[in-house]
């Protein structure tokens, strides 16, 4: 512990005051009673106006509320209480359209005092910028959860909103359908035109399933040429349309390209899970079986056959269960 004894009062302000990040004294009923520090002029403003006043008259209700709650958990217990928080323009009184056009991230390191402070228990609130860390965190989630080609979630993300549709259908019987589906002869694709056309030919078909798929559905991309849309609160039904409709698309997109491939449709039935596994590795493993009995169902290069051009290859799986039932691969 340091000896104080040693700073004058001026030198101890002084030092106080150079702080740079800002260190309220905050009452137990929300009244601003002292403010050290904030020197950083990059991330804060002169706060002096606001001592005196009660953070009720500063903020808006309902993040006044917030803090006074933060304030009282503080109070509460010992050690350090530590909370992150966003602030916008809209949370400050009288701010309006001069405030800041983003939302600007703090930490809160909040602890109580051991001595009252004007007549009531207080709290030492010291509050760090972290607004750069934030943005920060954000890129790098993206960057974890999305296909860098295709710009759409990746198998990772795909897995965890499989598998917390999963456990929705457990607990409430929610209804989801998911399609998995290819691009025909892409390795073709890959081998006659080269890589950067296989690249245009996912880029597109992801466009595509922007375009087309609606704005709860959730398309990704599994790996390789091998797409997944998970359609929330849909049934086998309302999936073969759509499913259709995405087919029929895709297949006009890629002809531009001068990529093959009509796309088809591979269905299966419901079946209960009695082992409870999750449903992505059941939708995974099957899509894969279907994919590789069509590639091997006769096609010639660059050319397939009429007779399975139309219906072959997506696969819709859709239940009132949200649950397959069998793996087979039985084309039609």
């Amino acid at each position: 512990m340091t000896d104080i004894s040693l700073f004058s009062n001026e030198q101890i302000v002084g030092i106080l005051t150079a702080l740079p990040d800002p260190a309220f004294i905050f009452t137990r009923s929300g009244r601003y009673a002292a403010l050290f520090g904030g020197a950083d002029n990059r991330y804060y403003h002169d706060g002096s106006s606001l001592v005196g006043k009660t953070i009720a008259d500063v903020l808006s209700d309902e993040r006044a509320e917030w803090f006074v709650q933060q304030i009282g958990i503080a109070l509460s217990q010992p050690g350090m209480h530590v909370v992150e928080y966003p602030l916008s323009g809209h949370d400050v009184r009288g701010l309006g359209q001069e405030g800041p056009p983003d939302v600007i991230w703090f930490e809160g390191r909040v602890r109580a005092l051991g001595y009252q402070v004007q007549g009531e228990d207080a709290v030492l609130w010291i509050a760090s910028n972290i607004t750069a860390s934030k943005r920060l965190e954000k890129q790098l989630r993206m960057f974890s959860e999305t296909d860098s080609l295709t710009g759409l979630a990746n198998r990772r993300k795909l897995m965890q909103m499989l598998n917390e549709h999963f456990e929705l259908h457990m607990r409430y019987g929610t209804t989801s359908a998911v399609l998995i589906f290819d691009i025909d002869e892409f390795k073709g694709i890959n081998d006659r035109y080269g890589h950067l056309c296989g690249d245009r030919a996912l880029q597109t078909t992801a466009e595509v399933c922007r375009s087309v798929l609606r704005s709860t559905d959730f398309p990704a991309r599994l790996g390789g040429d091998e797409f997944v849309v998970l359609m929330p609160h849909t049934t086998a039904e309302l999936a073969r349309p759509i499913a259709e409709r995405l087919r029929v698309r895709v297949a006009e997109e890629l002809r531009l390209l001068e990529s093959l491939g009509d796309g088809a449709i591979h269905k299966r039935r419901p079946e209960r899970n009695a082992a409870g596994r999750p449903l992505v590795r059941r939708c995974a493993q099957t899509g894969r079986c279907g994919a590789l009995q069509c590639k091997t169902a006769g096609t010639q290069p660059h050319r397939l056959p009429s007779s399975c051009a139309t219906r072959r290859r997506a696969l819709a799986a859709a239940t009132p269960y949200c649950q397959p039932r069998q793996c087979g691969t039985a084309l039609n």
